[in-house]
């Protein structure tokens, strides 16, 4: 019999906060940060805002476009899918 063991959303909180503590890093480190790491590295990489969109199940694009400020590149720096390079 196959048994599935689930960790509360505390523990994994808890297992990703403390190697940041633990490394040094001064900012709050949660699991929601490997989110918004995922979607700015889509879109370093030149992925387009409308496939950053889907994957990260925004219902409205404006929701996405708040990540090519993070890159401090605004939305011109994002390909669009009907121009490829």
């Amino acid at each position: 019999m196959e048994r599935r063991h689930h960790l509360h959303e505390s523990a994994v909180q808890r297992a990703v906060r403390r190697p940041a503590l633990e490394s040094g890093i001064a900012k709050r480190v949660t699991c929601h940060t490997f989110r918004h790491s995922f979607a700015t590295h889509l879109l370093q990489r030149g992925q387009d805002i409308r496939t950053v969109q889907e994957l990260l199940g925004h219902r409205d694009v404006s929701t996405t476009m708040i990540y090519t400020d993070v890159l401090n590149l605004g939305p011109a720096a994002v390909r669009s899918p009907l121009n490829p390079a």
